[in-house]
């Protein structure tokens, strides 16, 4: 389930990498076991500064989290995590503290803090201190690096996107290569990139606040971690809103959630074939006459860029099939990426244009974004072994869902990770406190709607689902539904949830 737009925009704040001589084992101790002996060790003290990255709020603070690299051993290596604050305006209103938790996995929390922080607290008057962290291997947390080519860190290699023939051989050779860097570099702080720990990691960011429990408004994977701290956690949670969720099948995760992405493209592309056929459009934006027209025009234009690829504005790097289905996909995940997805169709369509790629395919990402990306998948859930499996998987993919052409069903390098998860997944069940919120875009294309349903029933009288009839990814404070806008606010302000589930309309 991922923001991989926000992924690709990291800035590290102070990536400094920890030595692979770290010792102990990252693997944590399963349930209240680790939580017990984490809790037992005296909160830290964080000591705030004014921040100083790009985009800070005025009154955004700084501090730097310690915690142990491995659970298990509380008392051994501590790692740093990068961890922000605006207080409350209004002491005399104020009903606690609200953790901002990043999707993902890849996304900085203290930068989405800076982005959202004004809004949010100008909708919840001065209620909470607006608290987040970056979680390991993000930001300004503890980084660590595979020490992969460039070629093995574009947006369109990390996603395992076929061959123009559907021919996964590329895949699996790089899956492994990138295994094997992985392995040999990553040491036992990429090991330790894992949801259970970063929901350990909150945990110990609320110690070190001062805080009885904290409330907490999630996005896209950030719902799974915070579901994750619900169920480790239940007596240390209050108000929790879970924005744009997926399916918590702890047999799948991850798993599940990169394959359910090739329905979510075809839920949320009408909603792009109808824009891109309206005449009201610009110059230049419209693609054809008729929304039924636009999906086998985007098709063919693939096919065509798989045979001949387009020279593009940056030297080298080609405009692809591959790299025109993956612009679609990111520009599904809102409205305001339709008119520049647009230009690009347009641009590759007109012989005397040159198409100008997304910023997200102009170039590599950096090492650590890219181990971060992998590691936390991989070091999950258990991935099938072997190639043959995959190659089947991507055929049947490729027939039922042409616009992802199999990427959601491909190989990663988890097939090939050397110890397998970390620790078994979580799973989240209806025990613990009806304090949940879920809000939900019908036509997600990243966290699709059957996906939200999924965790809605394993959440049981725990939640209330509000769906929104409406395409994107993200719904509090990102696609203007004043409907959602005000029941999450209700909620975080009143503690009043709608008395059952409902929708919002468009």
């Amino acid at each position: 389930m991922t923001t991989y737009r926000s992924r690709t925009a990291l800035v590290a704040l102070c990536a400094t990498a920890v030595a692979a001589t770290l010792t102990g084992t990252a693997g944590a101790a399963a349930g209240t076991t680790a939580a017990a002996t984490a809790t037992a060790t005296a909160p830290p003290v964080l000591a705030w500064t004014a921040c100083t990255h790009k985009d800070h709020l005025d009154g955004q603070q700084c501090a730097k989290l310690p915690v142990p690299l491995d659970y298990a051993d509380p008392a051994g290596p501590q790692v740093e995590l990068a961890v922000s604050r605006l207080p409350a305006g209004r002491p005399a209103a104020r009903h606690g503290t609200l953790a901002v938790v990043p999707g993902g996995p890849g996304s900085s929390g203290v930068r989405r803090l800076s982005q959202k922080g004004a809004a949010l607290a100008g909708q919840l008057a001065g209620a909470y201190d607006l608290v987040a962290l970056d979680p390991r291997g993000v930001g300004g947390s503890v980084t660590a690096a595979c020490g992969l080519a460039e070629a093995d860190r574009h947006m369109t290699t990390l996603r395992s996107w076929p061959g123009a023939d559907g021919n996964i051989a590329q895949n699996a050779e790089r899956a492994r290569r990138v295994a094997g860097a992985c392995a040999a570099n990553g040491g036992a702080v990429l090991r330790s990139f894992t949801t259970a720990n970063q929901a350990r990691d909150m945990d110990r960011f609320r110690e070190a606040l001062g805080e009885r429990k904290l409330s907490m408004w999630a996005v896209s994977y950030g719902t799974y971690v915070t579901a994750v701290y619900a169920q480790k956690f239940p007596h240390r949670t209050d108000r929790l809103v879970l924005d744009s969720s997926g399916d918590p099948d702890p047999a799948r995760v991850e798993r599940g959630w990169l394959a359910n992405m090739a329905q979510g493209a075809e839920d949320r592309f009408p909603d792009f074939a109808a824009w891109a056929a309206d005449p009201a459009r610009a110059e230049g934006e419209r693609l054809a006459e008729r929304p039924e027209e636009v999906r086998p025009l985007f098709l063919a234009l693939a096919a065509e860029l798989d045979r001949a690829p387009r020279a593009s504005n940056v030297a080298g790097l080609p405009l692809t099939g591959t790299m025109l289905r993956q612009a679609m996909q990111l520009a599904l995940y809102g409205d305001a990426q339709f008119a520049p997805f647009a230009r690009l169709v347009r641009a590759a369509r007109d012989p005397e244009a040159l198409p100008e790629l997304p910023p997200e395919l102009a170039g590599a990402l950096p090492d650590t974004d890219a181990a971060l990306m992998v590691g936390v998948i991989c070091n999950d859930v258990a991935w099938p072994k072997g190639v043959s499996g995959y190659g089947r998987a991507v055929a049947a993919d490729r027939a039922a869902h042409p616009l992802t052409a199999g990427m959601p069903a491909n190989i990663t390098p988890c097939a090939f990770w050397k110890d397998g998860p970390a620790e078994p997944p979580t799973r989240i069940t209806d025990r613990g406190p009806s304090n949940i919120l879920m809000v939900q875009n019908r036509r997600d294309p990243a966290t699709p709607y059957a996906g939200a349903l999924k965790m809605r029933e394993a959440l049981g009288s725990r939640a209330r689902l509000l769906t929104v009839e409406r395409g994107g990814h993200g719904v509090y404070l990102g696609n203007g539904n004043a409907c959602s806008d005000r029941a999450v606010t209700a909620y975080l302000t009143t503690g009043e949830r709608p008395p059952r589930d409902s929708v919002c309309p468009s």
